[in-house]
């Protein structure tokens, strides 16, 4: 996620999707979230804060993937929630194609939720993405002098830490990244290459990643 974020901080970086997922397990909490307002805290194997906000989110069982351009990108201009529309469109035909039936929450009633978690899972909007009657996508952008990350994970597997959301057991990352990679170039317009960050993006992310797991900056109000 240091990485995610030093990609938000480098003007004229081209459009990049990144796709991972965590080893050990680790709750990445919301930027504007207080350590005392999330319980699983206590059970996770580690903690760390993101850039972007909402909710907790235990990394485990899941694809982690962000998408970092600059906001007068196609994929960024107009609404708000228009740009969240495109993104989350690209995710629905991607699981789609490894046979999840997923779509826009809107209005509809889930069985995810949750009061008083503080995790993201156990909350949601009606642009969130759902399948089964539960909520499996989570996802949130930080936009910051003309650029955007978009930030967002794909629950696969069950988690102790996240009660009731919707999984998809038979994907495995590596099949749903191939697949949202496709998605992408097919519904933005865009060609997707294999690429490696610089090492000058690298030290930055170093950097930026060490703040995110130290003890102020995790407890940070």
């Amino acid at each position: 996620m240091g990485l995610d974020e030093a990609l938000l901080e480098r003007p004229g970086t081209p459009p990049t999707l990144r796709l991972y997922t965590w080893s050990p397990d680790t709750l990445s909490l919301g930027y504007f979230q207080r350590y005392e307002d999330v319980p699983a805290v206590h059970q996770a194997s580690a903690v760390v804060r993101r850039i972007t906000g909402g909710g907790a989110i235990h990394h485990a069982g899941e694809l982690t993937w962000s998408i970092t351009a600059d906001a007068r990108d196609a994929l960024y201009r107009g609404p708000l929630a228009t740009s969240y529309e495109r993104v989350h469109g690209a995710v629905i035909q991607a699981l789609a194609a490894c046979g999840i039936q997923a779509e826009l929450r809107e209005d509809a009633p889930l069985s995810s939720e949750r009061a008083a978690t503080g995790m993201c899972f156990h909350a949601s909007t009606p642009l969130d993405i759902a399948w089964g009657g539960a909520k499996g996508v989570g996802s949130a952008q930080r936009r910051r002098r003309g650029r955007v990350l978009h930030h967002g994970s794909v629950k696969l597997a069950a988690s102790d830490l996240e009660e009731g959301v919707a999984r998809a057991p038979q994907v495995t990352p590596e099949e749903l990244g191939v697949e949202l990679v496709r998605a992408c170039e097919a519904r933005f317009g865009v060609v997707c290459t294999a690429d490696e960050p610089t090492a000058e993006e690298w030290a930055e992310a170093d950097a930026r990643g060490a703040r995110f797991v130290s003890e102020a900056w995790v407890r940070r109000r």
